[in-house]
């Protein structure tokens, strides 16, 4: 698929898609020479979006943007011809099969049986279900992403834990390859985008350790075999406290350990991102001062706009920043306090291009689109009893309302709407490349071996 046909196809899409949500309070002031260059602007070039839950979340972000129309067909434009790259989030996740979950309960499967289940199902059913692949294919192109930072590794250091999303994600790129492949070089992202593809760059969401404490160096041999399986970022703890250092709801904030200084060193030398967007403040700030390459908080907010244990505090942004790195803005309505949509989100971005400049701010989306049919299958399943709070959620309670507008404003599929939103902002075409996916490609190339 030529490059240029490939932007006809997202900008038929996507602004026909656009205009449908803008909706009377967008348009009821333009003069009639506005309404008709809005019109012309968003003639379908091709077949328009169908998909009831992406025109949805369009209208509510449009209803809070109210971009002109000229706001919304440039930004469309650049989006479509920019190389997008969340630097961090999660590909669209089938529908469960219900039927089959249901049989598995019946049939007395563990716990982690059926978790193992729900997660292979929401992230291969794309590969097997004809409907499921469609609606894959649909999300992923209205989002207009070219490469996703995925979430590839279960929380934890376990090897075993890790390498089940790991290898959910490689059998997914591997079956569906002409549509999204497997990224295992920055220059694979720019080829992805080259010929009109999507890509994943895989990230695991914890450091894989033997946990035997023989040697260091024997205790760091499995860092290694997962950059040979594609693993290029990591977390350095994920929420609590492990033996790299303190996560972002441990309330001592003890900060990095000698081990965690040992492995930032191998990361370096391997070519793996130390990500901190998951650890506390202190361990964030010396993996920075201690690190030779590129360090980032991929999913992440400032803590000068809401205090929330999952932000940065601006010495923290400013260590990483000193390295090359970056802090990505997440799409987390209780993380980006104020009111939680999407000028939330553009108000962090512009907050870290003001304090730290335009070469460390990216959007880590950390949401994903889920399949319509989730909730007719779910309702298949029968209702197990509540469980305890698992080990990763062990943190304080946090009193920020979300509210369904907050959190449909910032959907993945209005990945678009972010560019019209910072081209709203006055950003030149440039910086706006830089944020959406300039800034952590570079980071990719700068820390690749």
């Amino acid at each position: 698929m030529s490059n240029s046909i490939n932007r006809r196809s997202f900008l038929g899409t996507s602004l026909t898609a656009a205009t449908a949500g803008l909706g009377v309070a967008a348009t009821s002031s333009l003069s009639a020479a506005d309404k008709q260059e809005a019109a012309s602007a968003t003639a379908p070039k091709q077949k328009p979006i169908q998909n009831e839950r992406i025109l949805h979340a369009r209208k509510v972000a449009l209803d809070i943007l109210k971009p002109t129309p000229k706001q919304l067909e440039h930004g469309l434009q650049l989006h479509a011809d920019s190389l997008v790259f969340d630097s961090y989030g999660f590909a669209p996740r089938a529908a469960i099969d219900g039927d089959r979950l249901a049989t598995a309960i019946k049939e007395h499967a563990s716990t982690q049986e059926i978790q193992d289940l729900k997660e292979d199902m929401s992230m291969t059913r794309c590969v097997t279900d004809p409907a499921e692949q469609r609606e894959f294919k649909e999300a992923f192109d209205a989002a207009g992403v070219t490469c996703i930072f995925q979430n590839a590794g279960e929380e934890g250091q376990d090897p075993l834990r890790l390498i089940k999303r790991l290898a959910r994600f490689t059998y997914t790129t591997d079956m569906l390859a002409d549509f999204v492949s497997k990224a295992v070089t920055p220059d694979d992202i720019l080829q992805a985008k080259k010929e009109g593809r999507h890509c994943l760059y895989l990230t695991g969401n914890g450091v894989p350790l033997t946990q035997q404490w023989e040697t260091t160096t024997d205790e760091m041999k499995y860092m290694r075999i997962f950059y040979q399986l594609g693993i290029r970022m990591m977390h350095m703890t994920y929420n609590r406290r492990n033996m790299l250092g303190d996560g972002c709801a441990e309330p001592a904030n003890a900060g990095l350990s000698d081990f965690g200084r040992t492995v930032v060193a191998e990361m370096n030398r391997l070519g793996i991102i130390p990500d901190v967007a998951h650890s506390g403040w202190q361990t964030s700030l010396e993996t920075a001062q201690v690190s030779t390459r590129p360090v980032v908080a991929s999913h992440s907010t400032c803590n000068s706009l809401h205090h929330h244990i999952r932000s940065k505090p601006d010495n923290v942004i400013k260590a990483i920043a000193d390295t090359g790195g970056l802090i990505g803005i997440c799409c987390i309505p209780r993380y980006l306090g104020g009111p939680g949509d999407i000028s939330a989100l553009l108000d962090q971005v512009d907050y870290v291009v003001k304090k730290f400049g335009i070469a460390h701010v990216a959007i880590g989306t950390d949401v994903s689109y889920t399949s319509r049919n989730s909730a007719l299958e779910s309702k298949k399943v029968p209702r197990a009893p509540r469980s305890r709070t698992p080990w990763r959620s062990l943190w304080p309670a946090d009193p920020f309302v979300e509210t369904p507008n907050m959190r449909i404003s910032v959907s993945w599929t209005n990945w678009p709407l972010f560019t019209v939103g910072l081209v709203q902002r006055g950003y030149s075409d440039a910086d706006i490349q830089k944020i959406i996916g300039g800034n952590i490609l570079r980071v990719c190339q700068q820390s690749f071996s």
